[in-house]
């Protein structure tokens, strides 16, 4: 991809997703991750009713009557999206492939976090961390990162989600929100998330194709592993076959999901032929709701 061509399609990317985030914003970004701290805002004459544990003496000794202090909800998170740019990420089936809707996830999501006043960070990964680009605010910055994830020609082919989940943990020592953007085709990372998860407000946003749980009826084909380069023949008229493929794939969706879910982590599965902004808006919905009810 030329320089030219990079710039146009992190152009496209920008008017896209600019729009879409407006929407995520207004229903429902700000209260589904608003930040959890309180801050100090300013003191007043103590009222009649106020918790006398918040009463500032050495104002109320200055003034020779009792002031409290005033604090207000914290509004700024940092957000960090963790994005699998491994070789099962170059993949597409249907209208692109998942490393170009895993681009459009994170740009909607940076320019709602931003339109919130939100830092966002970058964190790219295969069987190793690619490239860490740490928050920042601004419309310039968010730009950088879309030309990042695009333009990202990864040395690893493999997935090693735990290394990447480590990274955040020893490097990111203030709470943020935590997006980690993936087809979860990893192994022995139950551990590194429950640590994230205690650390961090963490969303599993897993992103898949239409083909990897249904195998299209085309005779035998050769396929190849995105990740290991093994290629094999298989039967594509074999129903037994064609259940079998399904049924992996829900298995291995299923276990994805309770993983998330016990080590306190939230969880959505989005494939790449559906709109993703309707999905965001369902789950930051639910999320609100279980703020409201818990």
């Amino acid at each position: 991809m030329t320089t030219e061509e990079l710039l146009k399609k992190v152009r496209r990317i920008e008017i896209k997703t600019r729009g879409l985030s407006s929407n995520l914003f207004t229903g429902g970004y700000q209260s589904a991750f608003k930040g959890k701290g309180m801050s100090f805002s300013e003191v007043r004459l103590y009222a009649p009713g106020d918790d006398v544990r918040t009463i500032d003496w050495n104002v109320t000794a200055r003034a020779g009557e009792p002031f409290v202090k005033v604090f207000e909800e914290e509004r700024e998170n940092t957000v960090m999206l963790l994005v699998d740019v491994s070789g099962s990420a170059v993949f597409g089936s249907h209208t692109m492939f998942k490393a170009e809707y895993l681009t459009e996830l994170c740009a909607v999501l940076a320019f709602s976090a931003i339109d919130n006043n939100d830092k966002v960070g970058v964190l790219m990964f295969s069987d190793r961390v690619e490239l860490y680009i740490p928050p920042k605010k601004g419309k310039k910055h968010i730009l950088r990162i879309i030309r990042e994830v695009l333009s990202m020609k990864p040395v690893g082919r493999k997935t090693e989600l735990a290394k990447a989940l480590q990274y955040i943990h020893f490097g990111v020592k203030k709470r943020c929100v935590c997006f980690v953007l993936s087809d979860f085709l990893a192994e022995n990372y139950e551990e590194a998330l429950r640590v994230v998860a205690r650390q961090h407000d963490c969303i599993g946003i897993h992103c898949w194709d239409p083909l990897e749980r249904q195998l299209p009826v085309a005779g035998l084909l050769r396929v190849e592993d995105a990740e290991t380069g093994e290629q094999i023949w298989v039967d594509t008229t074999s129903r037994q076959l064609h259940r079998q493929y399904q049924e992996s794939f829900d298995r291995h969706m299923s276990t994805t999901q309770t993983m998330f879910r016990k080590a306190g982590a939230d969880f959505l599965s989005v494939g790449t032929h559906q709109p993703y902004v309707p999905a965001l808006l369902k789950f930051f919905s639910q999320r609100i709701n279980q703020r409201a009810h818990g």
